[in-house]
C-alpha cells in the first residue's frame, strides 16, 4: 500500500517548533504498519525533519501566482508518477479541488473547525467534499458536528464520516514525585483564556504560597502580562520540554473561551497524569477521561476549582491516577485506526470468517414489494420467503417496500411516487445504515439514488435478485436486471447465467426459488382423498390479479390440448378459460385437493427457469411435472420429480401417477424432502449474502452443470 501524505503549505514538520498537525503525523508514522510505504510531503525551511520519510517541496516565489496552489501543483505532478493508493490532505479541504483528477484514494483531515476553513465553509462545499473524497477523518466529534451543520441527515451517518482523535505516547508516571505545580500551555491570549486563568491563578499563588505555577507560550499580537513569584513565564518550548512539565505538574489548566476543535494541551496533560481543568468548549471535553470541566467560565469559578483540588488532596490524586489509567488516545491505539480505515477503503481489509459465516451478524435493508397494499392476497412471495431467510440467520433486517411507497405517495408533482420514494430510500439509509443494501425487483429505485450511496456510502454492499425470465422473448425484462448491475457486488436470478450471455466481469449467480417452512405447509403425499387431480395456475399479472380482456396466454393451447388427450383426468385450473386466478390461503386451499402439480412457464423452456410456483408445490408435497428441457431435472433423480417431454409424454404420466398412489406419494415427499434441504429459504439467503461479501462456500447447485 503506497500512502502519500500532504501537510498544509508551511507547516513545520520539524522539532523546531513543529505544528500540531506535524505531531500527529510524524508519531502515528512511527507505529503504522505500512511506515515504510508512507512518504510525507511539505515545505518547510527547517532542515531537521521529524523523520526520514519526508520530501520537501521547494518553491520559487512567483508574482501573481498564489504560493499555495503552486505547492499542491508542484505535489499533484509528482502523485501522477508515483500513483499512490491513498493520498491523505492535512486541514486544507481547498486541495481537494487541484487532486481530483488522481484515481488515488483522497483521504482529508480535519484539525480545526471545517465551516471556517476555505473549500468547506458552504453547504454545497462540503457535499462535494463527500462525494469526491473517499474518507474525512476529524480530530474530534465536535469538528464532524460542524461539519455536518445544515447538511441532510442522510449524510449524517456516513461511513465516509469518521473521527480519529490526536494521540500522545503513553509512559510511566511516578506520581509521588508530582510537585505543587499548576501549568499553562498554550498561546497566551484572551481566546486561550489565559486572562481568565491570569486573575485566577494569582489569587491562588497569593492565597497558597507553597504552590507554584509555570506558563509556556508566546503571543505576539496580544500582550497580557502576569507578574507573581511564584509564576514563571518560560515562552516557547520544545515538545519534549512541555511533556517534561507535565509530568512534575500537578494541575494542568486549559480554559479556552473559543470552540476548540480538539486541544492537544489537555490530552498531553491528561496522559502525563495531570488532575486537568478544562472547559466546555468545542472537543475539550474528548481530550480527557477523568478531569474538572468548567461549565461557567470565569475567573471565580476556575480559582473555585483549582483552590478545591489544593484542598482536597484525596481528589487530587485520584484524578491524576484516573487520568493516567483510563488514558487510552495513544500513538499505538490511533496509528492502528489509521491502518483500518487505509485497508478498509483500498479493499485490503480481510473480512472475518468463523467456519465460512461471517463473524459477526450484519444489518441488511431488502428493499422489494412486500405488498402491503394487497391486504394478504400476495403474502406468499419470493421476497418475504428471503426475508424469512435472513433473520432466520439472526441478521437484522428493515423491510423496504418500495411499490407500497409509490402508491402511498404518487400526486400531481411525482406522478409515480419515485421522487419520493427514492428520497425516502437516501433518509432510511442515513439512519440504518445497513452493511447490505439488496434489491428485488426494484425497479423504481434510480441508479443515480444507488450511485450517491455508492459515494457517500462506500462499505455498504449492494446485491440484486431477480425472478423474471430474461430469454429472447423477455428483452425488457433483461434490460432492467442489467441497468443497475455496474453497482452490484453480486446479482441473483432464477435462469442460468451462462444461458443470458452476460458480460463476464458481473457476478451474476443461479438463484434457485426458494421453500419456506412457514409457508409451504402442506404434506400432500399423505392424503388418500382428493377432489382433484392436476393442478395448474397463472395469471394476467400478479400485480393486477385478475384476468385481463382481450389477453392471451400461448399456455391455454397447451393445456386444453392436455385435457383433450387425458380422458377421465380431474383438472382444477386458474387464470384461464374465464376462470379468475387463485390467490393466497385460497391457492393453499385448491392445492390442497391436488395430487399432482403441473409446472408450466411462459414462453420456450429456458435453462433452469422457473416461477416461484415450482417451490409452491413441490415444497407443498405435491407431486411435480415439469419440461425436461428447462434442465431442472439436473438438480433431481427419478424418484423426486417427474420430467416430460411433450404434451403426449406429459399425458401419460399423468393417467400413471394419477392412479398408483403409492409411487407418486414416494415420488412426492422424496421431492420435498430433497428441496427443503437444499432450497429453503436459509439456504438461499445465506447464499445471497455470501456471494455479495465474496465468502467462499460451495452450494448444492453449484456443483451441478
Amino acid at each position: 500500500m503506497k500512502v502519500s501524505i500532504l501537510l498544509p503549505y508551511k507547516e513545520n514538520y520539524s522539532p523546531t517548533y513543529p505544528g500540531a498537525v506535524s505531531i500527529f503525523v510524524s508519531s502515528t508514522n512511527k507505529l503504522s504498519k505500512y511506515k515504510n510505504e508512507v512518504i510525507i510531503y511539505g515545505s518547510t525551511s527547517h532542515k531537521k525533519k521529524l523523520s526520514k520519510n519526508y520530501v520537501n517541496i521547494d518553491l520559487k516565489r512567483k508574482i501573481l501566482r498564489s504560493q499555495s496552489k503552486e505547492y499542491v501543483s508542484k505535489f499533484l505532478e509528482i502523485q501522477k508518477k508515483i500513483n499512490p493508493d491513498i493520498i491523505e490532505i492535512h486541514n486544507r479541504p481547498i486541495y481537494i479541488e487541484q487532486l481530483v483528477q488522481l484515481k488515488s484514494n483522497l483521504v482529508l483531515y480535519f484539525h480545526n473547525d471545517p465551516i471556517t476553513m476555505i473549500g468547506s465553509k458552504s453547504v454545497n462545499e462540503r457535499v462535494n467534499l463527500l462525494s469526491t473524497c473517499s474518507k474525512i477523518i476529524f480530530n474530534s466529534e465536535w469538528s464532524k458536528k460542524q461539519f455536518l451543520k445544515d447538511l441532510k441527515n442522510f449524510y449524517h451517518k456516513s461511513k465516509k464520516l469518521e473521527v480519529i482523535h490526536q494521540s500522545i505516547n503513553k509512559t510511566k508516571i511516578d506520581l509521588s514525585k508530582k510537585e505543587k505545580l499548576i501549568t499553562f500551555v498554550g498561546k497566551l491570549n484572551s481566546a486561550k483564556g489565559y486572562d481568565i486563568f491570569g486573575e485566577a491563578i494569582t489569587k491562588i499563588l497569593n492565597k497558597y504560597p507553597n504552590w507554584k505555577s509555570l506558563v509556556i507560550g508566546d503571543e505576539p499580537r496580544e500582550k497580557i502580562i502576569l507578574s507573581h513569584k511564584n509564576l514563571k513565564n518560560l515562552g516557547f518550548q520544545d515538545h519534549k520540554k512541555v511533556l517534561e512539565t507535565f509530568k512534575k505538574s500537578s494541575i494542568a489548566v486549559a480554559c479556552s473561551r473559543w470552540e476548540e476543535p480538539f486541544g492537544r494541551t489537555s490530552l498531553e496533560a491528561a496522559s502525563r497524569g495531570c488532575a486537568v481543568i478544562i472547559s466546555n468548549r468545542g472537543g475539550l471535553p474528548e481530550t480527557i477521561t477523568n478531569g474538572i470541566i468548567l461549565r461557567n467560565l470565569k475567573s471565580k469559578t476556575l480559582f473555585d476549582a483549582i483552590e478545591n483540588l489544593i484542598i482536597d488532596k484525596k481528589k487530587l490524586k485520584l484524578l491524576q491516577k484516573e487520568s493516567i489509567e483510563n488514558f487510552y488516545l495513544t500513538d499505538k491505539f490511533i496509528s492502528k485506526r489509521i491502518d483500518n480505515y487505509r485497508e478498509l477503503i483500498t479493499k485490503k481489509l480481510i473480512i472475518n470468517f468463523q467456519k465460512n459465516k461471517l463473524k459477526n451478524r450484519i444489518k441488511i435493508l431488502h428493499v422489494t414489494n412486500f405488498n402491503e397494499r394487497h391486504n394478504g392476497r400476495l403474502f406468499y412471495n419470493t421476497g418475504k420467503r428471503l426475508n424469512n431467510g435472513f433473520i432466520r440467520l439472526n441478521h437484522s433486517v428493515l423491510e423496504f417496500s418500495d411499490r407500497d411507497i409509490v402508491s402511498y405517495y404518487r400526486n400531481i408533482n411525482d406522478l409515480n411516487g419515485s421522487k419520493r420514494l427514492n428520497k425516502k430510500l437516501l433518509e432510511v439509509i442515513s439512519n440504518y445504515v445497513p452493511d447490505i443494501l439488496i434489491l428485488g425487483h426494484a425497479d423504481l429505485i434510480k441508479k443515480e439514488t444507488l450511485e450517491y450511496i455508492k459515494k457517500n456510502y462506500p462499505n455498504i454492499k449492494m446485491a440484486q435478485w431477480f425472478l423474471d425470465r430474461m430469454d429472447s422473448e423477455w428483452i425488457n425484462n433483461k434490460k432492467r436486471f442489467l441497468d443497475k448491475i455496474d453497482l452490484m457486488d453480486a446479482s441473483f436470478c432464477t435462469t442460468d447465467p451462462k444461458s443470458l450471455k452476460l458480460n463476464k466481469k458481473h457476478k451474476v449467480f443461479y438463484m434457485p426459488n426458494p421453500v419456506d417452512e412457514s409457508f409451504e405447509r402442506l404434506e400432500n403425499y399423505k392424503n388418500k382423498f382428493f377432489n382433484n387431480d392436476v393442478f395448474f395456475a397463472m395469471s394476467h399479472g400478479v400485480h393486477r390479479g385478475i384476468l385481463k380482456k382481450g389477453k392471451f396466454d400461448q399456455r391455454e393451447t397447451f393445456i386444453n390440448e392436455l385435457i383433450d388427450i387425458t380422458p377421465n383426468i380431474r383438472f382444477d385450473l386458474y387464470g384461464m378459460n374465464n376462470i379468475q386466478p387463485i390467490w393466497a390461503d385460497n391457492y393453499l386451499l385448491a392445492i390442497s385437493q391436488c395430487k399432482i402439480g403441473l409446472n408450466l412457464s411462459q414462453g420456450k423452456p429456458a435453462k433452469y427457469y422457473s416461477s416461484d410456483r415450482f417451490s409452491q408445490l413441490i415444497g407443498n408435497g405435491l407431486l411435480v411435472m415439469i419440461d425436461e428441457n428447462t434442465k431442472i431435472g439436473n438438480f433431481f433423480t427419478k424418484d423426486e420429480i417427474i420430467l416430460y417431454k411433450n404434451v403426449n409424454d406429459l399425458s401419460e404420466k399423468i393417467i400413471k401417477f394419477s392412479n398408483d398412489n403409492i409411487l407418486r406419494n414416494k415420488i412426492a415427499r422424496q421431492g420435498k424432502k430433497k428441496y427443503f434441504k437444499y432450497f429453503n429459504s436459509t439456504n438461499i439467503a445465506e447464499f445471497i449474502i455470501n456471494k455479495s461479501f465474496n465468502i467462499k462456500k460451495k452450494y448444492f447447485w453449484e456443483s451441478i452443470n
